[in-house]
């Protein structure tokens, strides 16, 4: 009998259980075009609140998100800093230059993983530029930042680097789809981790169990805004409290990110006995360093794991749907191999 597939690929791998399901099912739901649906209205307010800001506006994905935060604050040729291998950078299609029409400058990760430090953050911006000089108007940040595996932005480092961009009168944009593992991961509300941003950008669909769904939030004016953008770009949903409430059953899962964040330093502690380089993780995120990316991919399918490539490693992202003894039994199988 073939031993089961233990997937790690990505915490989007989950699906929803019979609670959030029932949820789904029994959700009281309206047109949200014409007239708002209820329940998408109570998770928008919801999510507010947990933010620290105004409003917010659920989206279809983390992509659509950003690009619409990004779509109203660069104009045509404005040049946007992200840190390196950002996700708005690396895997969102280029859709920061295509549809906002910005241009993208990488940050290298000198403060720490994931993170410029802000003196390098001060260096790119520069200062006041000649007419046919590019104009720096956007500051993205990213936390936890996945490429750099899960690591998380400590509130101080946050606050600093956002003092250094408003101090220049960039505006600053927070990518936090996972930004609920860097709260359970310092103890900390979601809200300290969003001090200063203009907006922030936060999924439901990773490690809290929605099937779909993400929340871009700020001033009530740019949510505003932001609605007409999510419509221009087909994202308009109708009865879309059916989703919702999905969200709604997701945000009482946060807590239990911890639990993912033990299994990840579990396989990272039992990887690293096999001999693996792996770094430690501060969240869900493992990634391990290999001679041959492709062939350790192939190894662990040999033995019904799977993991997928990132930044020239291999990427274990532990998550909901897989437990403990399931972390125990990857470890088994690929010491027998």
């Amino acid at each position: 009998m073939t031993a089961p597939i233990i997937d790690l690929r990505s915490d989007t791998v989950t699906k929803p259980d019979d609670r959030m399901r029932a949820a789904m099912a029994a959700a009281e739901v309206g047109d949200d075009v014409l007239d708002r649906d209820p329940t998408m209205a109570r998770l928008e307010e919801q999510i507010a609140g947990l933010l620290g800001v105004e409003a917010s506006l659920w989206v279809p994905s983390g992509s659509m998100g950003n690009i619409i935060a990004l779509m109203l604050h660069v104009k045509r040729g404005d040049r946007f800093l992200a840190t390196a291998a950002s996700h708005v950078i690396s895997n969102e299609l280029g859709a920061g230059a295509w549809l906002a029409g910005g241009m993208p400058e990488p940050l290298p990760w000198d403060g720490g993983p994931g993170r410029p430090t802000a003196e390098t953050l001060r260096a790119a911006i520069g200062g006041p530029q000649p007419y046919f000089g590019l104009y720096t108007t956007l500051l993205c940040l990213e936390n936890t930042h996945n490429a750099a595996g899960g690591t998380v932005t400590p509130p101080d480092e946050h606050a600093e680097l956002v003092a250094v961009a408003k101090e220049a009168g960039l505006t600053v944009h927070l990518d936090g789809a996972r930004i609920w593992n860097a709260s359970v991961a310092l103890g900390l509300p979601p809200a300290a981790l969003t001090a200063g941003a203009d907006t922030v950008q936060v999924c439901l669909s990773k490690g809290l169990g929605a099937p779909v769904g993400s929340m871009v939030a700020g001033p009530a004016a740019f949510v505003e805004e932001a609605r007409r953008a999510r419509k221009m770009l087909g994202g308009g949903v109708r009865q879309g409290g059916v989703l919702a409430a999905a969200g709604l059953v997701a945000l009482e899962n946060i807590e239990s990110l911890a639990q993912d964040h033990a299994n990840a330093r579990a396989l990272a502690d039992g990887l690293a006995e096999l001999g693996w380089e792996v770094a430690t993780p501060q969240t869900n995120i493992v990634m391990a360093s290999v001679p041959d990316v492709a062939q350790a991919l192939a190894q662990l399918q040999r033995v019904g794991v799977l993991a997928v490539p990132m930044a020239g490693r291999v990427r274990f992202v532990t998550h909901r749907d897989v437990s403990a003894d399931d972390i125990t039994e990857v470890l088994r199988r690929l010491e027998k191999e």
